[in-house]
């Protein structure tokens, strides 16, 4: 079958690659679409970043890794054990892989396993024909949700956890700083939590207009003067009690501070790849809080529900589909070359 494997640095191949087999407990998948991520591009930039540099403790996987994580499909073979997933159904799946028995997954807290390992990271993923996970990973697909919509699944899953990491309370006012995919889904999502007002906040103009088709109250150029004292000038004053930032940049930070009023929460979803500065005594003086945001746990319902229910709409964010020998020239490259251009870019196996 063919695959995207990811050797190196800038060296992603399409390669043919045995098909996997199925072991007792797992299930093989035939993708449909599966979405180029963000951590697919810093794997291809800067990697290797997740992908493990030795065998992984829980999977036993290292480079060279097939990518994807973004995905749906149908379920084409099952192990003998397997009792829960039948042949023929339409899925996706939680890309998380854990062991289940240190104290973080006896709590429930599955992404904090101590053994942590993600499909398509650190177990051979989703851009390819085929793909085997175990069971447990595999979720069903709502008929009203599309192949296409399936395969925002996970980028949603993320949106929805981050959204229930900020304790954001009906009627609160929120700012989303970056209007890419995990932006416009929390924008998304924290409406269908209840936010009175959600402003998003994004130099690039295209980007913009996506978020206010999407639901924004406002938008705003956050290069172009003081975003703070524009949200200030619509809130009475004291501005969002909600800050995401869907970027990891220094930028992105402190127009989060900026934004926010006092004793706001301050959600860090980008990955900022480098140390930021924090004003402490802004923070200290306004009680404001910052928290994170990694993966998800047991969002995926909710973000199948929600996706189901057309209260987060997806397709307008899909600026392109490509084939699977495209991937690296009009997908990654085109992604990096040209990112005011795309937002989701799906990739048909």
């Amino acid at each position: 079958m063919k695959a995207a494997v990811w050797y190196g640095k800038e060296d992603i191949r399409i390669l043919d690659v045995p098909e996997p087999a199925v072991e007792k407990d797992q299930v093989k998948i035939r993708v449909r679409w599966c979405g180029i991520c963000g951590s697919d591009l810093h794997e291809y930039r800067e990697g290797p970043m997740l992908i493990p540099k030795k065998p992984h403790p829980l999977t036993g996987k290292s480079a060279p890794i097939i990518l994807g994580h973004e995905f749906s499909g149908d379920v084409v073979e099952v192990g003998r054990e397997v009792k829960r997933i039948a042949v023929g159904e339409r899925v996706t799946i939680n890309c998380l892989l854990y062991c289940g028995i240190c104290a973080y997954c006896r709590r429930g807290e599955y992404n904090m396993c101590l053994r942590l390992a993600t499909v398509g990271l650190a177990w051979d993923g989703a851009f390819a024909e085929t793909l085997v996970v175990p069971e447990y990973t595999v979720l069903r697909i709502p008929d009203e949700v599309t192949y296409e919509m399936g395969a925002f699944a996970e980028p949603l899953a993320v949106a929805v956890r981050a959204v229930k990491r900020s304790r954001l309370k009906f009627g609160d006012t929120v700012g989303v700083i970056g209007a890419g995919p995990i932006g416009l889904l929390v924008l998304q999502a924290a409406k269908a939590a209840g936010a009175s007002k959600v402003f998003a906040l994004e130099p690039v103009e295209q980007r913009r207009q996506l978020a206010k088709q999407l639901g924004a109250s406002e938008v705003f150029d956050p290069t172009q003067g003081d975003v703070g004292k524009e949200i200030a000038d619509r809130t009475e004053g004291l501005r969002a009690n909600v800050a995401f930032e869907c970027v990891g940049s220094q930028s992105a930070f402190d127009t989060a501070l900026r934004i926010t009023g006092r004793r706001a929460m301050i959600v860090m979803v980008g990955m900022a790849l480098k140390p930021l500065e924090v004003p402490f005594l802004r923070l200290w003086g306004h009680e404001k809080e910052i928290t994170t945001c990694t993966g998800y746990v047991d969002e995926y319902p909710t973000a199948l529900s929600l996706l189901a229910d057309r209260r987060v709409k997806v397709e307008p964010m899909i600026t392109a589909k490509i084939k699977l020998s495209e991937f690296v020239g009009k997908g990654i490259k085109e992604m990096i070359l040209h990112p005011e251009h795309h937002i989701k870019i799906l990739v048909a196996p």
